[in-house]
């Protein structure tokens, strides 16, 4: 099965060469499911634009805003959300939505979504978060990902399925607490580890997804090379499930100087 995930920079630069840049990768990439993250919707009273329709093709997709950006140009009526997508080779369907800790303490606010894809092996409960963005966060990330931890726990408990997965732009390095507590590297208080195993483990390299010494998308921020967009899957399972392989970067290669976006994704083989 092969899952992939790309934070898509809303509709930031030359969004339509982008747009055809990432369609024509997605069909070169062909995945069975892709996460997305800074997904803008234009809900209006008649009809809803979602920018993750502009991507999928054939594939199915389920999204869920984070916060709304709507301002006073957007006209009476409408909302313009800012969120996550999933986007599905099978049926999906929303299981829940969650706000992340941090809004009360910080400008930003972040949400989770949960969805169970109806896979022909089985369903498959699947996560895609995009955590807060700037670098002396780091204590509001490490709430965030212990309370995706818990949910993941709780609406995905280990009973036979496959195992859970969980994608998005975690504006984290591997080193920090918040991702090596995701690992089961550390607790961070809490009475007991999780463990997720991180894709990019199965292959050598740094894996920078933001590197402003390639992509100038990123370079608009003084921000240094760093991996912060992730493939995790819990366990793998006693029978291998989800054990990653063909591990490697996508979305990364450019079109007469256009990038598909300021990330870089990750796409892998996961075993079923």
């Amino acid at each position: 099965m092969r899952v992939a995930t790309l934070n898509i920079w809303n509709k930031s630069g030359p969004w339509q060469k982008r747009t055809a840049l990432i369609r024509t990768q997605i069909e070169a990439l062909n995945p069975d499911l892709l996460a997305l993250q800074e997904v803008l919707e234009l809900e209006g009273p008649k009809t809803t634009l979602n920018q993750a329709d502009e991507l999928r093709g054939e594939l199915h997709r389920v999204y869920a805003g984070a916060y709304d950006l709507s301002t006073g140009w957007i006209g009476a009526g409408h909302q313009l959300h800012f969120g996550n997508a999933l986007l599905s080779r099978w049926p999906v369907e929303i299981a829940s939505v969650h706000e992340l800790p941090g809004a009360d303490r910080s400008d930003q606010r972040r949400g989770v979504l949960h969805a169970v894809v109806q896979a022909p092996h089985g369903p498959i409960d699947v996560f895609v978060t995009h955590l807060n963005w700037k670098l002396d966060e780091g204590w509001i990330r490490e709430e965030q990902v212990k309370f995706i931890a818990a949910r993941v726990a709780e609406e995905a408990p280990d009973d036979g399925r496959f195992p859970p997965i969980l994608l998005g732009d975690l504006n984290a390095e591997p080193q920090s607490d918040e991702i090596r507590y995701l690992l089961g590297f550390t607790r961070l208080g809490e009475t007991k580890s999780v463990r997720f195993a991180d894709a990019w483990h199965y292959r050598q390299g740094p894996g920078f997804t933001f590197d402003a010494s390639r992509n100038p998308y990123a370079a608009k921020v003084n921000e240094p090379p760093r991996r912060i967009d992730y493939l995790l899957v819990r366990g793998p399972d006693a029978k291998g499930r989800g054990t990653p392989s063909n591990v490697k970067l996508c979305f990364h290669e450019p079109e007469d100087g256009v990038f598909p976006s300021d990330h870089f994704g990750v796409v892998a083989d996961l075993q079923t």
